[in-house]
C-alpha cells in the first residue's frame, strides 16, 4: 500500500443559489449549481501510528479536531473499510473559513480522495458520494468527479456537467465571517412561516454556456448577508462595473465572487475591491477534477 497521497481541495463558487422549502426536521431543500475553481487547499493523508492527528497550517482557524471534517472523513472511511485509521492529516489552508468558499467540505472530500487511492480505490466512486453525504451539503460535490455539477435536496443529488470554458475568477472577503446556520436562520425570520418558491427551477439549456448561466445566476442568501454586512452589496457593484459576467455571494458565508471574460477586467476589479478594504484572490474555474498524487513508497 502507498505510504501517502496529497491532492488539491479547491474552493466553489455557486453560480445560483436557491433556498427553497424547509421540511420538519429543520433542514432546508435547496437549488444549486457548483463550480470549483482554483483558489485550493493541499491536503496530504500519511500512514502513521494508531488513531488520526490533524496538522494544520495556513493561518486559518480551524475549531477542536474531532469536530474538523477532514478528521470526521477519516472516520467514515475507515468504518466502510471496516478497520481503524493510522494516519496523520495535512492541511495547508488558503481558503477563508465561514466564508462560503466550502473549505472544509472540499478538505473532507480530499481526504476520502486521498484515503481510497492509498487503499487501491476498493470503492466505486458512488461509495465515496455516501461517504460524502454522511459528512455534509457540499462535500458530495467534490467527490463527484466533474468541477461543474447541479444539486438538489440538501445538496447529495447531483448532475455532473459538463465543465464551461475556462473564466478568471476574483474572490473577495470583507473580513467579516457569516457562519451558515445565521445565514438560514436569519433567512427564516425574514420569511416567517410558510414559504412557496417563486420562479422556475433552472434548466440545463440554462447551463449550456457562460451567457446563459450569468442571466439564470442568483443567490437567495445576498439580502440576508447584505443586511448585515453592507460592503458585500458595494463589492458585487464594484465588479459588475468592472465588466464581471456575474458577481454573485459565493455560497451562504460572505465571500463575494465575479466570473470575467478577461484577466485585465479582474486586475481592476481586484483594485476597486482592494481600495474598499476587502481581501481579494485571483483564480479561474477548473476543467478537471485535481490529480491524487501518490506517494509510492511502501
Amino acid at each position: 500500500m502507498p505510504n501517502a497521497a496529497r491532492v488539491d481541495a479547491p474552493a466553489k463558487v455557486n453560480l445560483r443559489l436557491r433556498i427553497l422549502a424547509r421540511e420538519t426536521t429543520g433542514f432546508h431543500q435547496l437549488e444549486t449549481v457548483f463550480c470549483a475553481i482554483s483558489l485550493a487547499d493541499t491536503v496530504e493523508v500519511r500512514r502513521g501510528a494508531p488513531g488520526v492527528r490533524l496538522h494544520a497550517t495556513g493561518g486559518v482557524e480551524m475549531g477542536p479536531p474531532e469536530e474538523n471534517l477532514a478528521v470526521r472523513a477519516v472516520h467514515v472511511f475507515h468504518r466502510w473499510m471496516g478497520d481503524e485509521p493510522a494516519v496523520d492529516v495535512h492541511l495547508t489552508k488558503r481558503i477563508p473559513s465561514a466564508a462560503g468558499l466550502g473549505g472544509g467540505s472540499s478538505d473532507a472530500a480530499a481526504v476520502l480522495r486521498a484515503l481510497h487511492a492509498m487503499h487501491g480505490e476498493p470503492f466505486p466512486r458512488e461509495a465515496l458520494l455516501y461517504m460524502a453525504a454522511e459528512l455534509g451539503s457540499d462535500v458530495p460535490f467534490f467527490v463527484c468527479g466533474s468541477p461543474l455539477a447541479l444539486a438538489w435536496g440538501r445538496g447529495e443529488r447531483l448532475l455532473a456537467l459538463p465543465p464551461l470554458p475556462q473564466r478568471d475568477v476574483l474572490v473577495a472577503h470583507p473580513g467579516v465571517a457569516m457562519p451558515t446556520a445565521d445565514a438560514f436562520r436569519r433567512m427564516d425570520e425574514l420569511r416567517a412561516g410558510d414559504y412557496v418558491p417563486q420562479g422556475a427551477s433552472v434548466s440545463l439549456d440554462d447551463l449550456a454556456d457562460w451567457s446563459k448561466v450569468a442571466r439564470a445566476a442568483e443567490n437567495d442568501f445576498e439580502h440576508v448577508v447584505e443586511e448585515k454586512i453592507p460592503l458585500v452589496a458595494d463589492a458585487r457593484r464594484a465588479m459588475l462595473d468592472e465588466r464581471a459576467e456575474m458577481a454573485l455571494l459565493a455560497g451562504s458565508g460572505s465571500s463575494v465572487f465575479g466570473i470575467f471574460p478577461e484577466g485585465y477586467y479582474q486586475r481592476s476589479a481586484e483594485e476597486r475591491l482592494r481600495e474598499l478594504g476587502m481581501t481579494t484572490w485571483t483564480a479561474h474555474t477548473l476543467e478537471r477534477e485535481p490529480w491524487v498524487q501518490v506517494d509510492p513508497r511502501r
